[in-house]
């Protein structure tokens, strides 16, 4: 059983005072793939407005764009809620970058209310992700969205991808 309250102390104690964003990403998706059981994929895609685009993950190489209401991902993004998807191969407009991948889920990042980014995690089971994933990935969500409030540096806009 995994212990987001730990993890998400963890990420903090990585990025504390760290005002680079993508290094910050690199080392959440690792965290991530090290944390969590019975997954193949775990990383980021960071929005440009019109499309998300692949930013620091661990797994199989990925798509590098996603249009934005398209794929697990890019609906996430679109609708700006998260999605948990127990068979992918059930989902309408499915973008399959692993095919090993059985299920998903899919956190959106907010900045000032507009999704900046998704966390996006995969694994091959099916029905892997629990309400109590849903919950703990939240957090870790909103622990990635204050990484750099108010720092100079690195913050999360449009140019930064």
């Amino acid at each position: 059983m995994t212990d987001f309250i730990s993890m998400c102390d963890a990420l903090r104690g990585l990025t504390d005072g760290t005002p680079h964003l993508i290094s910050n990403l690199a080392n959440a998706a690792a965290l991530l793939w090290q944390s969590l059981d019975d997954i193949n994929w775990a990383g980021f895609y960071l929005s440009d407005g019109e499309k998300l685009v692949l930013g620091p993950f661990c797994g199989k190489p990925a798509c590098i764009e996603i249009p934005l209401g398209r794929g697990v991902c890019g609906t996430a993004a679109k609708a700006g809620n998260t999605l948990v998807v127990p068979n992918v191969h059930e989902f309408d407009g499915h973008i399959a970058c692993d095919g090993d991948s059985n299920s998903e889920i899919v956190v959106p990042i907010k900045k000032d209310g507009r999704v900046v980014a998704v966390l996006d995690i995969d694994s091959p089971k099916f029905d892997r992700f629990s309400e109590k994933d849903r919950a703990g990935l939240e957090e870790f969500a909103r622990v990635i969205d204050q990484m750099n409030v108010a720092r100079d540096g690195f913050l999360w806009t449009e140019g930064n991808i």
